[in-house]
């Protein structure tokens, strides 16, 4: 497989994370929630100003300046990594899950680089406010947004409340509780970092390889 392939990839996914989240910053206040099929797939506007789950490094600001830099390196480093991996001639399922796993690590750090520095801060409206559109978040000048360079936050937005249901009482622990699956509102940045690296965990013995050469051997 080819580097430009494995750059179609990346630059496909990233296009497309990049897109909704442009969508939902503009046109959601913040915690919105509208059903895309049923009520098992929703658009669930969030914002995630540090590690997956809604984790931080610190509570200061440096926490989210180390954590955005943190990303920053892994990012320019995986790009070497991949160009390697094809120049080495691994598997076309190696490289695509590495595409895949970069795209999103990127796709999320251009929220944290760039987010504060081109959009306003997005609100959630009162009950008694009827024009919401002052509540969306708005792309404004270079500079003028709600923060500042590497402190922007995360955009999610895909919610699978698949199954929403009460606990019997005799369940362990959490019986009585309301108990929904799946709960984690996401992006499709998140997405393709849990695809390529899923798939890396379960088929590693067939995928982690080199092609072999197929040239015959002359004695």
């Amino acid at each position: 497989m080819k580097y430009r392939n494995a750059i179609f990839i990346i630059l496909t996914i990233i296009i497309c994370d990049q897109l909704l989240k442009f969508y939902v910053k503009t046109h959601f206040y913040y915690g919105e929630e509208v059903n895309v099929f049923g009520n098992w797939f929703k658009l669930h506007f969030i914002e995630n100003e540090g590690m997956a789950f809604g984790m931080k490094l610190s509570e200061a600001a440096t926490g989210k300046i180390v954590l955005t830099l943190f990303r920053l390196c892994a990012v320019v480093f995986g790009f070497y990594l991949l160009k390697k991996l094809v120049e080495k001639d691994y598997s076309r399922g190696v490289i695509i899950c590495g595409s895949l796993i970069l795209a999103g690590a990127l796709g999320n750090l251009i929220d944290s680089m760039f987010y504060g520095l081109i959009f306003t801060e997005s609100q959630t409206p009162f009950h008694f406010i009827h024009n919401t559109a002052m509540f969306y978040g708005k792309l404004v000048p270079w500079g003028t947004g709600y923060g500042h360079f590497l402190h922007g936050r995360v955009v999610d937005m895909l919610y699978f409340p698949i199954i929403e249901t009460k606990l019997p009482k005799w369940f362990p622990f959490f019986g009585g509780h309301d108990f929904t699956f799946f709960e984690p509102v996401f992006n499709i940045a998140d997405a393709s970092i849990s695809i390529g690296v899923l798939i890396l965990v379960f088929f590693q013995k067939r995928l982690i390889h080199k092609k072999a050469n197929t040239n015959p051997v002359t004695q």
